[in-house]
């Protein structure tokens, strides 16, 4: 275990240094691109300096959120700190849904009012605000398939790939058409690209800290595997939940013969295999409970005991 835990606080240092160098370039690039972006009297140049402003403290988010995971388990904190990942994902993605919002409205402003757009600096910063961008977010990529923190900043500086793609091609076509309204034009489409993304970061998160069962996790299915197994004669109060996106918990009842607590943990060994192996659950709490203690609610209600403990309050 201590290796294991080890072997964690070095990836995160590891991590944490790349994002360490992300950020750095990406402030550096936000005062060029805002600096060209007034000069050039240009939206899209405004539109993505303002993004990759967000993408500064979505990456500091990211970089604190990272060292926190990586320290251990405490009294206080029994499943450490890795839900501090969740809560900056939350806040990442939530930030570009309002971005979004703000982006749309600007450009409607310019979409009445078409300025003059000095396309020659739209073109050189845009280009190398691909190049900045690009590497940014390569520096990130790495364990952002299973971390919602990492995934919802890679998801800023992918964004701002591909806005900074659109600028590009805006400028060109302002260069040679003089059709500034395609300004405000390709900062709608940034604008639904990082809205589109954004979604469903928050959408899972919000599952997590509602501790949803995880999308790819069939009950039933689950229930009847467990089942499946010689001495389990039943299964209540069951609940499967997320601590993060890649780390799974479960908990549950099973109902058994009156056998001894050897054969017990055999059973409870049986189970949590099952679980690892084919529904990716690695912390499993299981209650042995004798046949006669059948339950009929396979979910337990926790309202009612809620509602039971006041009413006992109350009296």
């Amino acid at each position: 275990m201590t290796q294991a835990h080890s072997h964690f606080r070095e990836v995160a240092k590891q991590t944490t240094a790349r994002i360490a160098l992300s950020l750095g370039l990406t402030i550096v690039f936000v005062v060029i691109e805002a600096a060209a972006g007034i000069f050039a009297n240009s939206l899209a140049l405004l539109t993505d300096a303002g993004h990759n402003l967000t993408d500064v403290i979505a990456l500091g988010l990211s970089w604190v959120a990272v060292r926190l995971t990586a320290q251990p388990a405490n009294a206080q904190k029994t499943y450490g700190y890795h839900r501090a990942g969740i809560l900056v994902a939350l806040v990442n993605s939530t930030t570009l849904v309002l971005i979004s919002l703000g982006i749309f409205y600007e450009a409607y402003r310019r979409f009445l009012s078409p300025p003059e757009v000095k396309s020659t600096i739209l073109i050189g910063v845009g280009l190398i605000a691909v190049a900045v961008n690009v590497v940014t977010a390569l520096l990130v990529r790495r364990g952002s398939e299973s971390d919602l923190n990492l995934r919802s900043a890679f998801v800023h500086l992918m964004g701002d790939v591909f806005s900074t793609i659109g600028t590009v091609i805006a400028g060109v076509i302002i260069y040679f058409t003089k059709a500034e309204w395609l300004d405000p034009l390709i900062s709608i489409l940034i604008g639904v690209l990082i809205l589109y993304s954004a979604w469903s970061i928050l959408r899972e998160t919000v599952d997590i800290l509602l501790e949803s069962t995880p999308h790819d996790v069939d009950v039933s299915k689950l229930v009847r595997d467990i089942m499946q197994i010689k001495g389990v004669l039943g299964v209540h109060d069951l609940h499967v939940w997320s601590i993060t996106q890649n780390l799974r918990t479960m908990s549950a009842h099973i109902l058994t013969d009156d056998v001894h607590l050897s054969t017990g943990a055999v059973t409870q060994s049986q189970i949590s295999e099952l679980l690892m192996k084919h529904y990716h659950i690695a912390h499993t709490t299981l209650q042995l409970e004798c046949i006669d203690c059948n339950h009929d609610m396979l979910y337990c209600n926790m309202t009612e005991s809620r509602f039971s403990e006041d009413a006992k309050i109350e009296s």
